[in-house]
């Protein structure tokens, strides 16, 4: 009987000459500046494709990426694996906030009278952030919906991923923190309750395509990425060098229409934006907007009145460092936003979970999950992510068990009692349920309102505290 073939053993960064010219390249073609400084994460991202392509070693590898018959695939499939495609529905809660009730209210108004509004969601993986962007529009329209010519464009790199938005079926991961009773308006169960199947009507106003934000620079990008009313650039800038972030900063500036917005992840504002945008102050972010054009049918007024005209309850900031955001207070910073504080196999693989877990690969997440716990066991944070993931998998004992064992280790962490409190919910066991969430609610009260909780995902105290409220007033509760 033949024995079986062994895979070859993946090489070793500190033995694999040829990296530093790999890591140069891939640099230099991708822009992807943010790898610069962090060797281990792109190599582990590398060696992913070396097994797929069945490269030895970076210079076999570099060979392939050469190749005129394969590199322009392998170019295509390689940014997407070294793109970390976080994402999941109403990320940032204040910024769909100022959505909700500022941009888009804004929008419509600036717009009622063609009746047609553009959004552009760059950097959409899974496509829960544009599909947020439809529920929310439909929300805000209600019954006039028809009367819109509405159009929400998703661009990613990774088709992979662009497949799966297309399908617009999603497991609980990417739909954390939302309650079970606000999905079934805008979801179908799927897979026995496992996964969720996005209304068509949702579905219905947004497309997806394959674009690379870097042919904003040369010219190459589709005549139709232009006009936009918004643009949602978030958490992609971080790869790229200062100088290209100036340069696709300006050149998304404009392709927005004039008065239109624009939003971008929490960390990348930059007080140079502001020589050529204006800057908005909003409740916990900062936002940009292109000046609207004057109004020929008023009196000529000073500069500063005009273009803020349809929004007289904002002022632009003035030229400067944007506002900092608040401090997480009594809270330490998360472990998935710096992996820096665990031990580097634990960061690493924590990373990599939320990673996987993003491609729909909960299997590695889970397994990632384990060997995190296994480096750092007393991490609350991590048994957190262990349980969001279990969650999504379905497997509701094991979920239960990470939560409160997060809570075990960390009395107070607020994100851990409120997660816990939908999973029992959600199982029909409401006394404990209601119990978890005004635990929940009892922490954040003593917190000031703007307080980032840890693994919040950009939740405030204040949010989560009406988060709860909603939840056991339905219930035919009170909360404090």
């Amino acid at each position: 009987m033949p024995t079986p073939r062994r895979q070859p053993a993946a090489p070793e960064l500190a033995s694999d000459a040829d990296f530093p010219a790999l890591k140069q390249l891939v640099i230099q073609q991708t822009g992807h500046f943010y790898y610069s400084d962090k060797d281990q994460l792109l190599w582990e991202r590398l060696l992913r494709r070396f097994r797929q392509t069945g490269s030895a070693n970076s210079a076999a590898y570099l060979r392939r990426l050469q190749d005129p018959q394969a590199g322009d695939d392998e170019w295509a499939a390689l940014a997407a694996e070294i793109t970390i495609g976080e994402t999941f529905f109403f990320r940032y809660a204040e910024q769909f906030a100022a959505l909700r009730q500022t941009i888009l209210p804004d929008l419509l108004r600036q717009n009622c009278g063609q009746r047609s509004l553009r959004l552009w969601s760059a950097g959409c993986a899974n496509g829960a952030e544009p599909y947020s962007l439809a529920i929310l529009l439909r929300q805000l329209l209600g019954d006039a919906v028809p009367e819109w010519r509405l159009s929400v464009l998703g661009t990613d790199l990774n088709e992979d991923a662009l497949r799966q938005a297309r399908l617009g079926l999603f497991s609980r991961w990417s739909l954390r923190g939302q309650p079970v009773e606000q999905l079934e308006q805008d979801f179908e169960p799927a897979d026995q309750g496992r996964r969720w199947l996005l209304r068509p009507q949702h579905r219905a106003l947004v497309q997806f395509r394959r674009h690379n934000l870097l042919s904003l620079l040369d010219n190459s990008a589709p005549l139709e990425l232009n006009e936009f009313d918004l643009i949602l650039c978030r958490n992609v800038l971080i790869y790229f060098h200062p100088d290209t972030v100036q340069a696709l900063v300006r050149a998304m500036a404009a392709r927005l229409r004039p008065g239109g917005w624009l939003l971008l992840g929490h960390a990348e504002p930059n007080p140079s934006f502001a020589h050529f945008l204006q800057v908005v102050e909003l409740p916990g972010t900062v936002a940009y907007r292109r000046a609207p054009l004057p109004d020929v049918t008023s009196p000529p007024g000073p500069p500063a009145a005009t273009a803020t005209e349809a929004l007289p309850a904002l002022t632009p900031a003035p030229p400067g460092p944007p506002p900092r955001r608040p401090a997480p207070a009594l809270l330490p910073v998360p472990p998935s936003d710096a992996a820096s504080t665990l031990p580097a196999l634990a960061g690493t693989m924590a990373v990599q979970a939320r990673a996987a877990a993003d491609r729909g690969d909960l299997d590695t997440a889970a397994r990632a999950c384990r060997a995190a716990l296994d480096a750092a066991p007393t991490v609350a944070a991590l048994h957190q992510l262990d349980g969001l993931v279990a969650r999504a998998q379905g497997r509701v004992d094991d979920a239960e068990a990470a939560f409160r064992r997060a809570i075990y280790l960390k009395r107070d962490f607020a994100m851990a009692h409120y997660q816990l409190g939908l999973l029992l919910l959600d199982e029909g066991r409401r006394a404990e349920g209601r119990r978890a969430l005004a635990a929940a609610a009892r922490l954040v009260t003593a917190w000031p309102g703007g307080t980032l909780l840890e693994e919040g995902d950009g939740m405030t105290a204040r949010q989560l505290h009406a988060g709860v409220r909603l939840q056991l007033d339905a219930l035919g509760d009170r909360v404090g």
